[in-house]
């Protein structure tokens, strides 16, 4: 037990749009949630990571931000690890403090992200968020052959009535583009199919319905989802993560501190890996979360067949639909009918995002990855309510982060166990 890992604490604020929030702000209101679900203090934080990616584009402040934003609490005179891997960062940030929890360095540390997005003043920088995620000059190379893709299929679309031509267009994350890329391959490859989407997202519309942290919280049927705007074919908006801000932090402890607390309710860590993606030859997407999956299950003794409730990394319906194929929850190409079946329901064989995902609990870069860890610590500590998965012991969640080529240039995963005391 000593040498195991565990958290003890988890703490988010509801993911949402808040022009008027500093990071500073955000900081201070996540801590102080955080400190009051376990019993540690300020004092007894040994080392800190603090994943933020956009502060710098917003701002100026592209130095020591984890410094700037802890040490006005009080959380000071200690390591404090700055992370900035994408969409990964909060979770890389978990890796990170795991490590030096795990390599006897600390016996308590926090890892935290915060960021701000929404800036209705600045659409530039918010745009240039979204480009700073991937290689800066492939993406502006690729971006206009996606689009011209894109047209050419919504009109190809629009002409069997499937969809609105109309929508669309500039002004989004060039991220849409590539996701939407993606999904169209996977449709021509294996007959997935546009509603098969809508079924991912009007569940996670509904999952965050029950979710009162959840940027979005109003439930959707499929075909709302279809009629939605269109924003990249086959992706309509209620597919896509939104903007926004947030913040998001947890306490790991080592099995020593453990024993020192009362009134914990630990959770343990199986498994923490991290890895970064690659170029195949020949232009073939690089399944990272298949191979990191497969580390990830030797690490932690399990299965994909083990685990009870999952968060993965759906910046789009089709996001998720890619991950219950690569992390082994279905076969390949099997990810639409797997959906369909209501398997990743609550209620269903194996939920999925039951926060609501990026998809409707919002999005905020460098938050997002703890946002998944709160859920599924708030899962199996049995504390979600209404979204409760039933007996849940094992849980696993999958956090990419950016683009290199067309697959994610980072990925977190990690297996967590629930403690019984």
């Amino acid at each position: 037990m000593e040498d195991d890992v565990y958290i003890v604490g988890v703490g988010m604020i509801r993911f949402g749009k808040y022009p008027e929030k500093s990071i500073k702000q955000m900081t201070a209101e996540v801590i102080d949630v955080l400190l009051k679900d376990c019993p540690v203090e300020k004092k007894d934080i040994q080392a800190a990571w603090f994943s933020n990616s956009f502060w710098g584009i917003v701002t100026g402040q592209h130095s020591i931000r984890g410094q700037v934003a802890l040490t006005p609490l009080g959380i000071q005179g200690i390591p404090v690890m700055n992370v900035e891997n994408a969409c990964a960062g909060a979770t890389s940030a978990l890796h990170g403090a795991y490590l030096g929890i795990k390599a006897g360095q600390y016996d308590i540390a926090l890892a935290i992200g915060v960021e701000k997005m929404y800036n209705p003043e600045n659409k530039q920088a918010m745009f240039e968020m979204f480009m700073s995620n991937a290689d800066v000059e492939f993406i502006r190379a690729v971006i206009e052959a996606f689009q011209a893709d894109e047209r050419k299929k919504a009109e190809e679309a629009a002409a069997r009535g499937e969809v609105k031509a109309e929508g669309g267009g500039g002004g989004r994350s060039p991220f849409m583009d590539i996701y939407a890329m993606a999904a169209r391959m996977h449709m021509e490859k294996y007959g997935t199919t546009q509603r098969q989407l809508a079924v991912i997202a009007a569940k996670n519309h509904y999952h965050a319905s029950l979710n009162p942290l959840a940027q979005y919280q109003v439930n959707m049927t499929v075909e709302e989802v279809l009629s939605d705007r269109l924003v990249a074919y086959p992706l309509t908006r209620a597919m896509c993560a939104p903007m926004g801000d947030g913040a998001s932090a947890a306490i790991l402890c080592s099995g020593r501190a453990l024993k020192r607390m009362t009134g914990a309710r630990p959770v343990k860590i199986l498994a923490s890996v991290l890895t970064s993606g690659s170029l195949p030859e020949g232009g073939e997407m690089d399944l990272i979360g298949k191979r990191l999956s497969a580390e990830a299950y030797e690490k932690a003794g399990v299965g994909p067949e083990d685990i009870h409730v999952a968060e993965v990394h759906d910046a789009t319906a089709f996001g998720e639909l890619l991950q219950t194929e690569e992390l082994g929850f279905c076969g390949e190409g099997e990810g639409g009918p797997f959906a369909e079946s209501g398997a990743t329901k609550l209620g269903g064989k194996l939920p999925i995002n039951t926060s609501g995902g990026l998809e409707c609990r919002g999005h905020p870069i460098g938050a997002s990855g703890i946002a998944q860890i709160h859920e599924l610590v708030t899962q199996l500590r049995w504390e979600a309510g209404k979204r409760q998965v039933e007996g849940a012991r094992i849980a696993l969640s999958e956090n990419g982060g950016g683009f290199i080529g067309t697959g994610e240039a980072a990925m977190c995963i990690h297996i967590l166990e629930r403690v019984d005391r």
